[in-house]
This record gives C-alpha cells, sequence and structure tokens, in this order.
C-alpha cells in the first residue's frame, strides 16, 4: 500500500520513509496566504491549512490514503511563517530567544474509513541568545524553510533550554506516533 501525502515538505517525506511508508507525494498547489490572512488563531490555522492541503491531495489521487499536514510556529497568537530570508530568521529567533512558544503540527489523515485531524502541540523553550550567537546559527543550519526559524534535527538543539512534547517526530512535520496509531486503526496492512 502507498500513502500519499500531499505536501512537498522533504522533512515529512523523509519521516514517512524512514518508518518504512512507501510514499506518493503531491503538491497541494494550495494558496495559503489567503487563509493566513483570514485566521489569526495559530491552532485553527495549522488544522484548516492541513484540511485544505489533503482535500486538495485527494483531487489529484486515487489513492484513498492521504495525509495533509502543516505546521505552525506561534508566541501566544503571534504566528511565525517559514522565514525565507536571513533577515526574517534573525528577527524571528531575536524574537523567541529567552522565551517559551508553541510549534503546532496539524495532520488531516482520509483513509478508505473517514477522515480524522488532530493538531500535537509541543512547548518550546530557547536559551537566551546574543545577536552574534543568532547569527552564526543561521550561517549553520541556515533554517530558512522551517517555522520557527530552527531545525532541532541540527544544530538548533543548541538554541533550546527545554522541549515538551508528546511525540518529537511532530518538531520535524509529522507526529508520527499518532500518524501511525491512527493508521493501523483505520486498517492498514
Amino acid at each position: 500500500m502507498i500513502l500519499t501525502l500531499a505536501s512537498t515538505s522533504p522533512y515529512r517525506r523523509q519521516l514517512l520513509k524512514t518508518a518504512g511508508f512507501d510514499v506518493e507525494v503531491i503538491s497541494p498547489e494550495v494558496d495559503e496566504s489567503a487563509l493566513k490572512m483570514k485566521i489569526k488563531d495559530p491552532k485553527t490555522l495549522a488544522s484548516e491549512l492541513a484540511q485544505l492541503k489533503a482535500r486538495a491531495g485527494q483531487q489529484k489521487t486515487k489513492n484513498k490514503w492521504i495525509i495533509g499536514s502543516d505546521q505552525v510556529a506561534a508566541l501566544e497568537t503571534q504566528i511565525f511563517d517559514k522565514p525565507l530570508t536571513k533577515e526574517n530568521a534573525f528577527k524571528t529567533l531575536m524574537t523567541l530567544q529567552g522565551r517559551t512558544h508553541t510549534l503546532l503540527t496539524a495532520v488531516y489523515l482520509i483513509t478508505p474509513q473517514g477522515e480524522e485531524n488532530w493538531c500535537n502541540e509541543t512547548r518550546l523553550t530557547m536559551r537566551p541568545l546574543s545577536e552574534a550567537q543568532i547569527l552564526q546559527y543561521i550561517d549553520e543550519d541556515a533554517p530558512l524553510d522551517c517555522a520557527g526559524a530552527y531545525k532541532l534535527e541540527k544544530a538548533g538543539i543548541r538554541l533550546f533550554k527545554s522541549i515538551v512534547s508528546s511525540d518529537f517526530t511532530a518538531v520535524q512535520g509529522l507526529p508520527m506516533i499518532e500518524l501511525c496509531n491512527r493508521l493501523y486503526a483505520s486498517g492498514w496492512a
């Protein structure tokens, strides 16, 4: 059996492949910016984007096993997009340093048995950091395509004082423990 991942995230694809799943990747081609302008609640935004991606993937494939996912980094109600530039990554990390924020990883799963959605919440407390430490980190990891502007699976782990999560893989883009539990409960063989 094959899972369809309605996401172009190389991190999500790698997590699924590492866990031994055969994965078909489909670019969902959704207009995220319109939803980001409309929805200001971080958890609702992540959940809506995951659903939108899954539904877009569903329209592009005959497969009955589809995953849509999205990740939002938030400091209370302030949402941090993927920085895309070093300047934006610097601003994000300067804001997050020394504080606790939430990383919300939403999943929308479509199976032959129905549809399910959930959102994993990870609480991350960043150490106080100097401008020089932040610039060095950005040069080292280039976290320009990551919500929150860090890669915990790389040198970004040095930035943190504590991380509280029920599933460490959620930080990388997909809560694999919950996903596997739900896939097998839905009849995945």
